[in-house]
Formats: C-alpha cells, sequence, structure tokens
C-alpha cells in the first residue's frame, strides 16, 4: 500500500510558477504510475499530467502542456509537478493518485478511475 501526501500549494500571481511535490511512502513507489489530477471550484475533477513508473514516459493536458513539466525521482520516493506561466484557470485542489503497474513500468494511466490511491490535495490560487 502506498500513502500520498502533497505539498507546495499556495497564492500566486498570474505568469508566475509553483512547484508541487508528492511524497509516497512505502518501498515499492517504483512500479507505480502517479499522476496529478485538479479540481477547480464547482467543477468536476481533471486530469493533469502522469508519468510512468520508470519515469520515461508522461502525458499532459491539453490545458497545461507548455506549462507544467511533470518528474519522479524514485530514490526519493517523490513526484513533483512544476508549473510555469500560471493562470487564473489553473485554480484548483491538486491532487496525486498513484496505481501500481507491475512489470508494466513504462504505461500512463490518464484515467481516475485506474488510480488507487490518492492524496488530500494541495490548494492552488491564482490571481489575476
Amino acid at each position: 500500500q502506498v500513502q500520498l501526501v502533497e505539498s507546495g500549494g499556495g497564492l500566486v500571481q498570474a505568469g508566475g510558477s509553483l512547484r508541487l511535490s508528492c511524497a509516497a511512502s512505502g518501498r515499492t513507489f517504483s512500479t507505480y504510475c502517479t499522476g496529478w489530477f485538479r479540481q477547480a471550484p464547482g467543477k468536476e475533477r481533471e486530469f493533469v499530467a502522469s508519468i510512468s513508473a520508470n519515469g520515461a514516459n508522461s502525458y499532459y493536458a491539453d490545458s497545461v502542456k507548455g506549462r507544467f513539466t511533470i518528474s519522479r525521482d524514485n530514490a526519493k520516493n517523490t513526484v513533483d509537478l512544476q508549473m510555469n506561466s500560471l493562470k487564473p484557470e489553473d485554480t484548483a485542489v491538486y491532487y496525486c493518485a498513484a496505481v501500481n503497474t507491475g512489470f508494466r513500468l513504462g504505461y500512463i494511466y490518464t484515467g481516475q478511475s485506474s488510480y488507487d490511491y490518492w492524496g488530500p490535495g494541495t490548494q492552488v490560487i491564482v490571481s489575476s
């Protein structure tokens, strides 16, 4: 089992940057595909980005492509989301999620239902 905790959220002006981090407990985090999702007030939770267990593959929502970068350090059991050129519409609670892909270390999942473990979330507010 894996426990996830997000950090790094906060208040930033439009055009600014934030770096979110997801810290995972558990010895086998290196076999988990990890994703970031977000939920804005009054909206459904949506996919932001994901990275394969081995870090070789990543995928982004069109709304963040070119602005956000997902990365992972399996030695430290962390997955980060670097967010640049932030916009007010990026305001949301950001969640880290993980799913064990076993030997399929290059697999990526984008659907929320594919993920088994979730963190409590971290708030990001982008002011205009």
